[in-house]
């Protein structure tokens, strides 16, 4: 069994550390008060035993506290003090400096949960460390200075998660919707060159890639693009081609009919429209920007977005070869055809798309065939979101998240024109809900007044965050805020003005539904008579965004936070703050957001029309999803999931599995097992490797993949998680 060190690296579990600690404060009381050998063995041996039960790598914090609860069950209490003072004195002295070590341990690899805190980022690669090691000295900062007292203590408990510390300490924000069509219609600057409006279609995907790398070192969260936005510069390189073509005619001395010509034309520009797809997902793939990791890209693929028929014809050519280019994926090191993490596919299912009759539907039939084999695209449908997302002027509206699940809210500009592109979120504080429940003891009032205490809180972080912004200088990102990603600012000037008044969204985020429900009502909230209560708490935060909204004039939305290393952290202090609750948080993970348990027996039409409900009321972002095979050999039955979609949730997707052996070539779901000392691992089933650096493992884990494994907590509940068709 493996132990995590306070400074997150591993070491072996030691029973007689446990047994040389409580002989210590045993000594340091008087005779009669002592503990007997017994007493003191058949303490280590309860400790070990419930670190067991854990099915997990458990940390030194939760093995003290396991050993304080097993000296006060032996009714030791002049034992139980002296221990529990000598940790106190310890940790005073680990609070004098805290930073130095942590650093330390990044550079030597052997901090096991700030390693795999990013399942997209791989914590060996001196970029990384890089990333790391500054975000600790953020952290430091942030914890300080910059944050309340109780916001940091209520963090550090697990009570709310404060998000992105790590990047606090710089007036950066979260994530944005890219206004790629500024960029490439009007121009840009980057690095202090003039981009002008790029002639032909290749040209525009390159210059859309270095965008994309600006961006993602500009800010910390996700990035969001639309196909349509290029979707110009096909018929720019259409009439070029022509141009070429005639030429070469001319020069032949031959005169061939239109026909022909037209023919030669549109195989040169599909080849070029093929070049430049595999550009951008090659460049987005290989590209390392400054935080170490390859830019959080999603791809919005909207037919509903064309202008006219031309720009629709052309954007379905676009739209068919990067579903063509991801079906088929990208090489690994051993020159294996695998599932690249980025960039996401977000594919929009509407009228003209989503019957077998529909002009499009071939598009739609092989989004199906690339869902079975890669996992994404992820699927909006454009009917249930028109009827959604509404904005002032009662018109309904469909566009892309950013990045893992954030929406932005409706917005109208001062010329009563909608806006999308150009807008960005500020950032996320999430509350803990199962630890609002079991602080209540599951009494009602209690709960709905510590409900409200726990918001309040999360209202005055997520003002940290706003006002850190407050005042930061265009110069600070000039291709955010002066060169056309974001808006056209002028140097000197605040982006002040993109704060309030709904342009940008900041998030209230939510997180383990299921079990606060769980444990106020004992069932789950897919149960009838539990389903209004969640209903209920989803409300009660959507009327605490509504009322920060009116009094800031900020455009506070609630948020389905993709908890990543956040659902083990949560579990954790769960464990910690309230021992062992059977049901609720007896394992290393909590729920994402309102989804139904992992381990809960569900069809997959009846889990996504369940969740549509929530979905209606977590406006700042919602995805669901249902686990599946290998649907490779029944596209039919995904087709019939994307149909559903359509009529029935905004956001979904399908997850499937996408794994590779490099020892042996195998071609499956590599499987997580327990190792000897109680870790979980994963494995190939056909040559039982177990060595992560030779294996490719792809996972949805937040609404995004996931390919650079996962702590502890996430993996326990990628192993829990059953099929839903």
């Amino acid at each position: 069994m493996k132990v995590i060190k306070r400074n997150g690296s591993e070491a072996a579990f030691d029973i007689t550390k446990i047994i040389n600690a409580v002989i210590k404060a045993n000594n340091e009381v008087e005779l009669p008060d002592r503990l007997s050998a017994d007493q003191i063995k058949k303490i280590g041996d309860t400790v070990t035993e419930s670190c067991k039960l854990l099915d997990r790598a458990p940390s030194v914090e939760e093995i003290q506290d396991l050993v304080e609860n097993a000296i006060m069950a032996e009714q030791a209490f002049a034992v139980a003090r002296k221990y529990i003072t000598y940790r106190y004195n310890r940790a005073l002295v680990r609070r004098s400096n805290t930073t130095d070590e942590q650093i330390l341990t990044l550079i030597e690899c052997n901090n096991e949960e700030v390693k795999q805190e990013n399942s997209n980022k791989n914590p060996t690669v001196n970029s990384v460390q890089r990333d790391y090691m500054a975000g600790e000295v953020s952290k430091d900062i942030t914890r300080r200075i910059l944050l309340p007292p109780d916001i940091v203590e209520a963090h550090d408990q697990g009570i709310i998660h404060f998000h992105d510390a790590d990047y606090f300490a710089q007036h950066m924000h979260n994530c944005a919707l890219v206004n790629l069509e500024d960029m490439l219609q009007n121009g840009t600057v980057i690095s202090g060159t003039l981009i002008e409006k790029p002639h032909s279609f290749s040209t525009a995907c390159n210059i859309a890639t270095q965008i994309i790398a600006q961006v993602a070192s500009s800010q910390y969260g996700g990035q969001s693009i639309s196909l349509t936005h290029l979707a110009p510069f096909v018929q720019i390189s259409r009439e070029k081609i022509r141009a070429q073509v005639l030429d070469e005619v001319d020069e032949l001395g031959s005169v061939p009919d239109e026909e022909r010509i037209s023919r030669v034309v549109e195989k040169r520009l599909r080849d070029e429209i093929r070049k430049g797809i595999q550009m951008i997902q090659y460049q987005v793939v290989t590209l390392l920007t400054t935080n170490g990791q390859a830019p959080f890209v999603t791809v919005f693929m909207y037919l509903g977005e064309a202008k006219d028929q031309q720009e629709k014809h052309d954007l379905a050519m676009i739209i068919e070869e990067t579903l063509k280019q991801r079906y088929q994926g990208v090489k690994n090191e051993a020159g294996a055809w695998i599932t690249p993490a980025f960039p996401k596919l977000i594919y929009v299912l509407e009228e003209q798309n989503i019957h077998e009759d529909s002009e499009y539907w071939y598009l739609t039939r092989l989004a199906a065939q690339c869902t079975a084999k890669r996992m994404v695209p992820d699927y909006i449908s454009e009917k249930k979101m028109l009827e959604l997302k509404v904005d002032q002027n009662g018109e309904g509206h469909c566009y892309t998240c950013m990045g893992c699940r954030s929406f932005l809210t409706p917005y109208v500009d001062a010329e009563g024109k909608p806006k999308y592109y150009g807008r960005f979120n500020q950032g996320v504080v999430t509350i803990n809900l199962p630890d609002v429940a079991l602080s209540s003891g599951g009494d009602l009032d209690r709960f709905w007044k510590i409900f409200d205490e726990r918001l309040d809180l999360c209202y005055r972080a997520l003002m940290c965050r706003h006002n850190r912004l407050k005042g930061t200088l265009s110069d600070a990102a000039p291709i955010l805020w002066q060169y056309g990603a974001l808006a056209r600012l002028g140097k000197g000037e605040t982006i002040d003005s993109l704060l309030t008044g709904g342009y940008s969204t900041i998030s209230l985020g939510y997180a383990g539904l299921y079990e606060c429900v769980k444990y106020m009502t004992g069932k789950s909230h897919t149960d009838p008579s539990a389903t209004e209560f969640a209903l209920e708490i989803m409300q009660h935060m959507n009327n605490a965004c509504a009322a920060w909204k009116a009094k800031e004039n900020i455009a506070f939305s609630l948020y389905g936070t993709p908890l990543e290393s956040t659902t083990y952290k949560f579990a954790k202090a769960l464990q910690k703050r309230f021992g062992i609750v059977p049901g609720i948080n007896d394992k290393g993970y909590i729920t994402n957001s309102y989804h139904i348990h992992v381990t809960e027996e569900i069809d997959a039409f009846e889990k996504l029309a369940f969740e549509s409900k929530f979905q209606a009321l977590s406006p700042g972002g919602a995805i669901s999803y249902v686990e599946v095979p290998n649907m490779q050999n029944n596209i039919d039955a995904v087709l019939q999931v994307m149909k559903f979609i359509y009529d029935n949730i905004m956001y979904a997707e399908l997850n499937t599995k996408s794994d590779y052996c490099q020892e042996c070539g195998y071609d499956g779901e590599i499987q997580i097992v327990d190792d000897d000392d109680g870790k979980l691992v994963w494995e190939c089933p056909h040559c039982g490797n177990r060595d992560q650096s030779k294996m490719n493992v792809a996972r949805r884990t937040c609404g995004y993949i996931g390919s650079q494994f996962w702590n502890q907590g996430r993996t326990q509940e990628i192993r829990d998680r059953v099929l839903h068709l």
